[in-house]
């Protein structure tokens, strides 16, 4: 007898569980908010796509953000259904390696939803990419352990940089910002991400810019580069900021999605431990800044780097309504 649940009506419509569930996928970090994922439901499970339109050419040519931000959807789709009670079936590139088709989803048996599903799927919404000044307080160790161990549980190596490692990796990171002011080309592709009416659903809107970093001593992605914000003002950020380093033990499609899927992981860890976060990813957008972070001795490839710490609150990012991510044109009508 079959236990798992029916995702769409006769009529070819969405249920409403399954509608929560994409809202939950859909709430993942994405590249420049660039939300580059599509969805299709069948009667029996969930086909989670890559949306090869919505890749910065600049940024990321070779689609390795991209497949990062799906797999923090995936993990987010995996997370909503536990916390549904339902155990989340996932065959990873069923199609192979050069598919846009990145995972199949089935909520499969019933399951007793336990406290870190929970504690995870209620994160979901109050993650966001936080660019704010933090507070001077260290992040205890034993929360950089649950934030390391989040991580790990779905293939990731998240790295804690000590005091010489963070310097080196700021630098690096404050190279790759300057780096990228030289680039003309670079300006056009976030004129297209940070413009547009404040009602277009994706892009990075001016109220999350955050404002300027006294000294750049945390060298965040400027993205008031094009698009001034006269109400921005420079603020002092903390002089020892949490700095961490997640890396992948390859670099191909199906590491990009495990690692998106270890971030995202990570990142609700510290949501729930009431930690704020941010995505300093410049440096390990070109090639030879990244192969600086990079650990060619073990083999980890540095994918990530990332800010943790506590910090007041930071508007969210907008996101597409689920009309504009779903595949089937019949479900349209009940998908609100």
């Amino acid at each position: 007898m079959r236990t798992e649940p029916r995702l769409t009506r006769p009529d070819g419509s969405v249920v409403a569980q399954v509608r929560a569930w994409l809202r939950a996928a859909v709430a993942a970090p994405s590249v420049f908010n660039t939300q580059p994922w599509q969805f299709r439901v069948t009667e029996r499970e969930i086909e989670v796509y890559a949306d090869p339109v919505r890749r910065l050419e600049v940024v990321d040519p070779r689609g390795r953000e991209l497949m990062i931000s799906v797999g923090a959807a995936l993990f987010n789709l995996r997370v909503a259904m536990l916390a549904d009670g339902r155990t989340p079936l996932v065959h990873l590139l069923p199609d192979g390696a050069d598919s846009d088709l990145v995972a199949r989803v089935r909520p499969g048996p019933a399951v007793a939803v336990s406290e870190t599903a929970r504690l995870l799927a209620e994160a979901i919404p109050r993650r966001c990419t936080n660019r704010r000044p933090f507070e001077a307080t260290p992040v205890p160790p034993e929360v950089l352990a649950d934030l390391c161990v989040a991580a790990a549980a779905e293939g990731g190596d998240l790295v804690v940089a000590g005091p010489v490692l963070r310097d080196a990796v700021l630098g690096v990171v404050r190279t790759a910002e300057h780096l990228r002011r030289r680039d003309p080309d670079y300006y056009v592709e976030l004129a297209d991400w940070t413009g547009g009416p404040s009602t277009r659903g994706d892009g990075v809107p001016p109220e999350t810019f955050g404002p300027w970093s006294a000294l750049e001593v945390v060298p965040l992605r400027d993205f008031g580069l094009v698009r001034p914000v006269p109400r921005r003002f420079e603020a002092e950020y903390e002089s020892e900021p949490t700095i961490a380093l997640l890396y992948s033990r390859g670099d191909d499609r199906e590491q990009w999605v495990r690692t998106g899927q270890a971030l995202e992981r990570a990142l609700l860890t510290a949501s729930v431990r009431g930690l704020a976060s941010t995505l300093m990813t410049q440096p390990i957008e070109i090639p030879r800044l990244r192969d600086v972070l990079t650990i060619s001795a073990t083999g980890a490839v540095a994918q990530v780097v990332l800010r943790f710490g506590y910090g007041p609150p930071s508007a969210p990012s907008p996101r597409r309504p689920l009309q504009s991510v779903l595949m089937n044109d019949g479900m349209l009508q009940d998908v609100r």
